[in-house]
């Protein structure tokens, strides 16, 4: 009888831990209580800030020469980050912005093949701009980066956290200038808009830890039965 009371004495300290106060206003977060409805967002909110997208290995790109279709075309990026253009031969293109790769192939067509050439490069599906979500989610794996890839929408894409996941230990690692650097975050908080949702970016690495608690609870609620089963058998 002992050991099933300390169990749910146990059962019930951890459901208490897992309560949330009412979510309050705070600095850079305003909040709108009763029917009140929520402001409607302008035009500057519905648009994310646009980033630097570059072009990577096994990337697909299209090339288009105006006015020159046998020069037009849609290609992959091979593993060096190079790409096969016909008259000017491979060019360098991982690492480039599509502007910056568009110039390149200007300055190699102008002149001796086409005279003013006016080339556009778009990025047609990216395999190199990725973000790696890993640990305790349902699908962890590579999730390609977007404008507007944060935290929450890379767990989100991940289907979500386990059962065991840790809401307080989620980490991000990120490499800036070749030095690794890494950030501690709380997806409950950020959930509760305690602080903003921060953005990722390509080769981001989002690690959510485990919680031992939410184990050991699992398993004191999987031994209820075995412990309670003495104590019936006395009293039947």
């Amino acid at each position: 009888m002992r050991n099933i009371v300390g169990l749910a004495a146990t059962a019930c300290m951890l459901a208490a831990c897992a309560g949330q106060p009412p979510i309050q206003s705070a600095p850079g977060l305003t909040v709108i209580e009763g029917q009140a409805a929520l402001p409607v967002p302008d035009r500057g909110d519905l648009v994310a800030e646009d980033r630097l997208a570059l072009v990577g290995p096994l990337d697909t790109i299209s090339v288009n020469v105006f006015g020159v279709p046998e020069l037009s075309r849609e290609m992959q990026v091979d593993s060096g980050g190079r790409i096969a253009m016909p008259l000017i031969g491979a060019i360098d293109a991982g690492g480039k912005t599509a502007a910056e790769l568009a110039r390149d192939i200007e300055q190699q067509l102008s002149g001796r093949y086409v005279r003013d050439p006016n080339v556009t490069v778009n990025i047609i599906s990216s395999v190199s701009q990725v973000v790696t979500v890993d640990g305790q989610v349902v699908e962890p794996g590579l999730y390609p980066v977007t404008n507007q890839m944060t935290l929450l929408r890379a767990v989100a894409s991940a289907r979500g956290l386990t059962e065991f996941a840790n809401e307080d230990d989620v980490v991000i690692l990120r490499t800036v200038k070749g030095q690794r650097v890494a950030g501690l975050y709380n997806i409950s908080a950020i959930r509760r808009g305690l602080y903003e949702d921060p953005s990722l970016y390509a080769n981001d690495l989002v690690v959510v830890g485990d919680s031992p608690q939410r184990r050991m609870f699992r398993d004191l609620v999987s031994l209820a039965p075995l412990l309670a089963a003495p104590v019936i058998a006395l009293l039947q």
